[in-house]
């Protein structure tokens, strides 16, 4: 399937909005049928964590994302894509990452979301450290065997 939209990749320290977001792929359109957003929110995993650090090599981080977010663009008929995701020190309740598709059919959006989620889990490159309440020193988030399973959806 060919797509008509140009994906937008961010890879930021500062928040951002999702209003915001969904009307830059919606203002003025009138071929948009559905938009599925998928915000990722820093949790404190019980009152453990104090904050999440992600780190990246700027420039690689936003060219392998783009290079997934095209593939999707591919894959589905979408008229408008968006991924941002932050880096930084992120508190418990502050958002990480953001993906918005656009598309005129609900289908399409929903699978080139949780597509887009699939790959930033398990193979987007950002390194996590968790800064656990009361310690001093923050210890690597190793990946997880789930998020290696939900990309073996996606295999053609």
């Amino acid at each position: 399937m060919t797509s008509v939209c140009q994906p937008l990749v961010r890879v930021q320290a500062g928040d951002f909005d999702l209003a915001t977001e969904t009307r830059r792929l919606t203002d003025g359109r009138r071929d948009v049928g559905a938009i599925v957003s998928f915000t990722g929110l820093c949790r404190n995993d019980g009152g453990r964590l104090e904050a999440l650090e992600l780190e990246h090599y700027p420039g690689m981080a936003e060219a392998e994302i783009g290079r997934i977010a095209d593939e999707a663009a591919q894959r589905w008929p979408l008229t408008g894509l968006t991924v941002i995701h932050r880096f930084g020190r992120i508190a418990p309740g502050e958002n990480i990452v953001l993906v918005v598709a656009a598309s005129a059919h609900r289908r399409a959006a929903f699978e080139a979301a949780d597509f887009l989620m699939d790959y930033l889990k398990s193979r987007a490159p950002f390194w996590k450290k968790e800064h656990a309440a009361g310690e001093t020193e923050a210890g690597w988030v190793e990946a997880k065997d789930r998020d290696q399973e939900d990309m073996k959806r996606w295999k053609r």
